[in-house]
């Protein structure tokens, strides 16, 4: 990685010991210009992740809980009669930020969540007909507990869709475990600087975005999700809008590594957290005790790597 990545990345891991690979594409996804699923079990540092970004890449941050009675109209504002000038005042919701964390996602309601989907997709908010920008740059970043929990329901496909990445941090391992439980490596978030503006970071997003890419690697991008579509081990393949997403995912690694380019390497390296989320495995599979990734490596390991 370049230095200043090297930097932001080091400038996290003060506070998330041990989740290098994490972090990196949690950055990753943030240059692509895309939303990050944590789905994982309470404790583990999910939002400790979230304020150490907020804090080194410069960025506004609000976080929700998520709980059955949260309104649509909390994430994205309303409007209030203000009885001295005689007319209705839009008042901004906790979406008005640069990174939106949505803690526990599911446990909300489904007309909630939908509410996410615009902001999502669009970056901007409607509301009583009037369409508001949101600040640039914008990011969500929710947290999910397993399905099964109690009081949590499933996301639909159209929201996980609009996930770039699906990430689990687990558990630490045992020696970070024993370290954190002696205190030695607890650091307060105060400690955490700023690296990066908020000017350079859109900077690196336009980097990111237009990067160059061979017509090889469109083609293997492209052979890739439809292999999903094709394969026997998946009753739902990955959409359109998975390939690009891999495709962004791809180039912000290729920024992150200091190189001009996108490699065959950048692709693996993100494949199943950009498609894990989007497909879903066939019943024959499932019964054969295959999991999501192991289908995935497989669906891959099947398709000629092209030599650039």
């Amino acid at each position: 990685m370049t230095d200043i990545e090297n930097r932001v990345v080091d400038e996290v891991e003060k506070v998330v010991k041990g989740k290098r690979d994490i972090i990196i594409k949690v950055y990753a996804a943030i240059l692509a210009g895309g939303h990050i699923l944590l789905e994982d079990i309470p404790g583990v540092g999910k939002t400790t992740l979230a304020t150490a970004f907020a804090r080194t890449l410069d960025m506004k941050y609000n976080r929700v809980q998520f709980t059955p009675d949260v309104l649509p109209s909390d994430i994205m504002g309303f409007s209030m009669y203000n009885a001295k000038s005689g007319e209705f005042e839009y008042r901004e919701g906790s979406a008005f930020c640069n990174l939106f964390l949505a803690d526990e996602i599911n446990r909300t309601s489904p007309k909630t969540q939908s509410a996410l989907l615009e902001i999502m997709e669009e970056k901007h908010v409607t509301v009583d007909a009037v369409t508001r920008e949101l600040p640039q740059p914008f990011t969500v970043m929710a947290t999910q507990n397993p399905v099964g929990s109690s009081g949590t329901q499933m996301l639909p496909e159209s929201q996980l869709d609009r996930f770039m990445v699906r990430l689990s941090m687990g558990y630490p391992s045992h020696e970070a475990a024993v370290q954190i439980l002696k205190g030695q490596e607890f650091v307060p978030m105060d400690s955490v600087e700023r690296i990066v503006t908020r000017d350079e970071l859109i900077g690196l997003q336009d980097k990111a975005r237009t990067l160059s890419v061979h017509d090889s690697i469109f083609d293997y991008i492209v052979t890739l999700v439809e292999a999903t579509r094709e394969s026997e081990l998946f009753s739902m393949g990955a959409s359109p809008r998975g390939a690009n997403a891999l495709l962004r995912m791809s180039r912000a690694m290729a920024v992150l590594s200091g190189r001009e380019y996108v490699v065959p390497g950048d692709i693996a390296e993100v494949f199943n957290d950009v498609l894990g989320h989007r497909v879903k495995l066939a019943a024959r599979a499932r019964a054969n005790g295959m999991t999501v990734a192991e289908a995935l490596d497989e669906v891959r390991s099947q398709v000629k790597v092209p030599r650039t």
